[in-house]
């Protein structure tokens, strides 16, 4: 960790790094559940959101000049339709809770804290928002697709010692393109939560 680089960007700040958050994305959301054939066309519209957020945050870690791990946040009354509904509709105040949205690391630096890293930058930004619940969304796919690798290993174990916990009647559907497609499909997503605990 001693050699890499850390940098933290808020709303506008991160249409510097739009490119390297786009392609960190684009590569790590290929593996299994995502298989997102992901395109810079599609992320510049999808990352938009964050842009136009004055109070969204976007931690980039980079080794030398290349970017190898990103995560990004933002007050969930500013995140997209698809985010927001869930909670509208089963009564959340909305304003009170903070949508974390990727958390990617290229396989080569996974193991070194980075994950745990991205979960306390993320907190600590809701936390000086005033905001009292951290939530974030899965895909759920068919345990038995046949493109599930055989040693795949989830992060429902980690996200549970964060403290956070599955919500299945907080569910939104999002839309990508498997890979090998060029058309996007709708995709099951179930969202997890954290409250956080008074200091």
């Amino acid at each position: 960790m001693n050699t890499l680089r850390i940098e933290v960007l808020h709303g506008q700040e991160i249409g510097r790094q739009l490119d390297a958050l786009a392609g960190l994305r684009i590569e790590v959301f290929r593996d299994w559940p995502y298989l997102y054939e992901g395109s810079l066309d599609y992320e510049r519209h999808y990352l938009r959101t964050y842009l136009d957020c004055a109070d969204s945050l976007a931690v980039l870690v980079f080794d030398g000049d290349a970017a190898i791990a990103a995560t990004t946040s933002l007050p969930l009354a500013a995140a997209e339709e698809a985010m927001r509904k869930p909670f509208e509709q089963a009564g959340y105040d909305v304003s009170r809770i903070h949508y974390f949205g990727e958390s990617v690391v290229r396989k080569p630096y996974r193991g070194r804290g980075l994950g745990v890293r991205f979960f306390n930058e993320r907190e600590a930004h809701a936390r000086r928002l005033g905001q009292t619940i951290c939530t974030f969304c899965s895909v759920e796919r068919d345990p038995n697709d046949p493109r599930k690798p055989a040693d795949y290993v989830g992060n429902d174990r980690f996200w549970h010692k964060r403290g956070y916990v599955r919500h299945p009647e907080l569910v939104t559907t999002y839309s990508w393109p498997d890979l090998g497609s060029s058309t996007s499909t709708d995709k099951r997503m179930v969202f997890w939560l954290r409250e956080l605990p008074a200091q």
